[in-house]
C-alpha cells in the first residue's frame, strides 16, 4: 500500500508542499490537500476525510437560494472521479456550493457523511435517501474509525478522529435571520473541531471510516469508554459571520490550543429581501477577529475567490493580517497544494 501522501500527489501532479511556518518538518504524518472553494482532503493514519466537496468547473453556474445564483471562477485542482478512495465527508451545510449535483448523483447513498441536523433531514428525504448520514448539532461529536492494513501498526493505542460540531451563523443576527428562518433560504450551517489523536475503545473493530455519534461536549474526550489523547486540533469555521456565539469555542476548549485553523473568508454577498447587500461570510477584517479570539498556531484560509459572490477575496485578507502578531503564523495554499503536520502520539 502506497503512502497517501503519494497517491494524493500523482493526482494533482506533484503540487508543492508546505510545512510549519517556523520551517520544522521532517517528521510530518499527516495532511491537508486544498482542492478548492472549502473543499480539502485530510489524510493520515491511512484515513481520507472530504470537506465540503465542490466540483464545479470555472463557468459553471448553481442556485444558492431564491433569486441567487454564482458563477465559478477557477477549477478545482482535481475532478471528482479523480479522487482517491474516501472514507467519510465533512459537510458544514447543505448548500450547493458545498454539495454540488455531480457529487450528490455519484455518492453511494450509504456513504459516511457528518454534517447539519438540516442536513440530514434533506439527504435522508431524497427518493433514493442517503443513509449514512450522521447529523451534529452543536458541541455534540461523533468519533471515526481509522482502521486499515497499517493504522495503529505497532501501537498499544488505536488512532481515533473525533469530530465535533461548533457554532457558526451563516446569515447576521436581526430581522434578516428571522426572515431567512421563514424562507429557509440560507442553510444552517456548522463549524467544526476535529481531534486527531489515540484511543482504546470497541471501535477498534468497526469498518474504517465509520463513524460513531457520540454527546459531548468535553475536548479531548469521547463517552462509554473512547477516550482519546488528542495529538493535533483542526478548527474549521465553516461559512458563518464572525457572531457573538463564536465566543464560546474558547470556552468549550478551556485551555486546549488550537493547532490548524481553516478558516471560510470571501465576504460573500447575496440579496436579501428588497434586494440588500447582505454579507455571508467573513471577510479579512472578521478573519482577523477570528484569529485574535481562536489563537490557532497555524491558519490556512480557504472560500475565498472560488465563485462571482465572493467580494472579498485573498487580498482583503493579507490586507488585515499584514503587520499583525499573526503574519508569520499564515500558510497559503494554492489549488492542489498540501501542507503537512505531525499528530503528536
Amino acid at each position: 500500500m502506497k503512502p497517501t501522501s503519494i497517491l494524493i500527489n500523482t493526482i494533482i501532479r506533484h503540487k508543492k508542499k508546505h510545512t510549519h511556518p517556523t520551517g520544522l518538518s521532517g517528521n510530518e504524518n499527516a495532511s491537508i490537500t486544498f482542492i478548492g472553494n472549502a473543499t480539502t482532503i485530510l489524510e493520515w493514519e491511512g484515513l481520507r476525510i472530504l470537506t465540503d466537496p465542490n466540483f464545479l468547473h470555472a463557468g459553471d453556474h448553481l442556485h444558492l437560494g431564491p433569486g441567487v445564483t454564482a458563477k465559478r471562477l477557477h477549477d478545482p485542482a482535481v475532478d471528482l472521479h479523480q479522487l482517491p478512495p474516501l472514507d467519510a465527508i465533512l459537510l458544514s451545510h447543505y448548500h450547493a456550493d458545498h454539495f454540488d449535483q455531480l457529487v450528490e448523483d455519484s455518492l453511494n447513498r450509504d456513504f459516511t457523511i457528518i454534517s447539519t441536523p438540516h442536513a440530514k433531514e434533506c439527504l435522508a428525504g431524497k427518493e433514493e435517501p442517503f443513509t449514512g448520514v450522521v447529523d451534529l448539532d452543536f458541541w455534540k461529536s461523533a468519533m471515526i474509525h481509522v482502521g486499515g492494513e497499517k493504522a495503529g501498526e505497532g501501537k498499544a493505542r488505536q488512532p481515533r478522529v473525533k469530530i465535533t460540531g461548533m457554532p457558526g451563523k451563516h446569515v447576521p443576527p436581526g430581522p434578516l435571520a428571522v426572515v431567512n428562518d421563514l424562507l429557509g433560504a440560507v442553510p444552517p450551517t456548522n463549524g467544526w473541531m476535529i481531534e486527531l489523536g489515540y484511543g482504546e475503545s470497541s471501535l477498534d473493530k468497526a469498518p474504517s471510516g465509520e463513524a460513531a455519534a457520540l454527546g459531548g461536549p468535553v475536548p479531548g474526550t469521547g463517552e462509554g469508554g473512547q477516550e482519546l489523547k488528542t495529538g493535533y486540533r483542526i478548527y474549521i469555521s465553516g461559512d458563518t459571520l464572525f457572531v457573538d456565539e463564536l465566543k464560546d469555542i474558547p470556552k468549550w476548549l478551556k485551555d486546549e490550543k488550537v493547532d490548524l485553523m481553516l478558516v471560510h473568508l470571501g465576504g460573500t454577498t447575496i440579496m436579501g429581501p428588497k434586494l440588500p447587500l447582505i454579507m455571508v461570510t467573513m471577510d479579512g477584517k472578521q478573519g482577523l477577529q477570528l484569529m485574535r479570539l481562536m489563537d490557532p498556531d497555524v491558519t490556512i484560509p480557504i472560500h475565498f475567490d472560488d465563485y462571482d459572490v465572493m467580494l472579498k477575496g485573498l487580498d482583503d485578507f493579507k490586507e488585515n493580517v499584514n503587520g499583525t502578531e499573526f503574519e508569520k503564523k499564515i500558510v497559503y495554499l494554492d489549488r492542489g497544494e498540501q501542507y503537512l503536520f505531525k499528530v503528536r502520539e
